[in-house]
């Protein structure tokens, strides 16, 4: 027999089991060493459970992991934390939107409701020089209107601008002017305060409020042409009466007071918060260099 066989069929069962184990690990050491040169093996480390005996083995990168694991845990927490901060702060602020649209519509609606209730504002169509103004006639060429008032460089402007439409006949619209303190008898009145309007009447200037109405209503003529309707509106005084008639109904206002202004001052129609009647014309008599201005509010109806 063989050398070998014999000296194997001397050994006992310990001595053979002994022999294979150490030529396992001594393949496995080989085979190891071949993987971690191609990069295909992974460092181990032994580990034995004292408390069972049990022998384990674990990659140096899982047990590594776990302390970095443990050392991101309250990173992980925080974050977490903070995320559900974020979201609660999002869900709040889009309630807070929701409510703030809620209740920005609800004031709008009732804005919008309380200005129904409101007289509407009375359209003022946007005057350069106050109306009536005109050359005297004792002027060579006679009366005319006075461009030489318009401020030169709006003239361009105002000469391009077409001339206001004349509202149709209301029975809300003045109709008649009597000033007991200055005639007897009334004068008519039209819509419109252009050259031709004035020579017809007192002309209301488009746009401003009707008789009774709150609001401005602004009437013109001349002092010394076409009737000379308004020559002596210097002679009234506070409290003296300015009936104005529709078609049906009179309303008595009385003077509160009298001013000479530039023919720009337009301000003077402005719109006002109660009612109230002005009287514009020429000023002073055959000179119309400026204009006297009569105010007055509304007392009867």
């Amino acid at each position: 027999m063989p050398k070998d066989s014999l000296k194997l069929d001397d050994l006992s069962i310990e001595e053979l089991e002994a022999i294979l184990a150490r030529k396992k690990l001594e393949a496995r050491g080989a085979r190891l060493r071949r993987f971690r040169k191609s990069g295909r093996a992974l460092r181990v480390r032994r580990e034995v459970d004292p408390q069972v005996g049990i022998e384990s083995f674990r990659t140096e990168s899982e047990t590594k992991a776990e302390p970095d694991a443990e050392k991101a845990k309250p990173l992980r927490e925080g974050a977490s934390k903070l995320l559900l901060a974020v979201e609660v702060a999002a869900v709040l602020g889009l309630l807070f939107v929701l409510f703030s649209g809620v209740g920005a519509v609800q004031s709008l609606n009732q804005e919008v409701a309380e200005a129904r209730l409101l007289p509407s504002p009375t359209p003022l169509i946007t005057a350069v020089v106050l109306p009536s103004g005109h050359t005297p006639p004792t002027s060579p060429g006679g009366a005319r209107p006075n461009e030489a008032e318009i401020p030169a460089h709006l003239r361009p402007l105002v000469q391009s601008m077409p001339a206001p439409e004349i509202p149709k006949p209301s029975p809300g619209h003045a109709q008649r002017v009597q000033i007991p303190a200055l005639w007897d008898s009334p004068a008519p009145v039209v819509q419109g305060d252009g050259w031709e309007q004035l020579k017809k009447g007192v002309g209301q200037h488009i746009g401003t409020a009707n008789p009774g109405e709150v609001g401005n209503v602004v009437l013109s003529a001349h002092n010394d042409i076409f009737g000379e309707l308004f020559r002596y509106l210097d002679r009234l005084k506070p409290g003296d009466e300015i009936i104005l008639s529709t078609g049906a109904q009179n309303f008595v206002y009385r003077v509160t007071g009298t001013r000479i202004v530039e023919p720009t001052e337009v301000s003077v129609m402005e719109p006002t918060a109660r009612a109230t009647v002005t009287l514009i014309s020429c000023y002073p008599y055959l000179i119309d260099s400026e204009r006297i201005v009569v105010f007055g509010e509304l007392v009867d109806s």
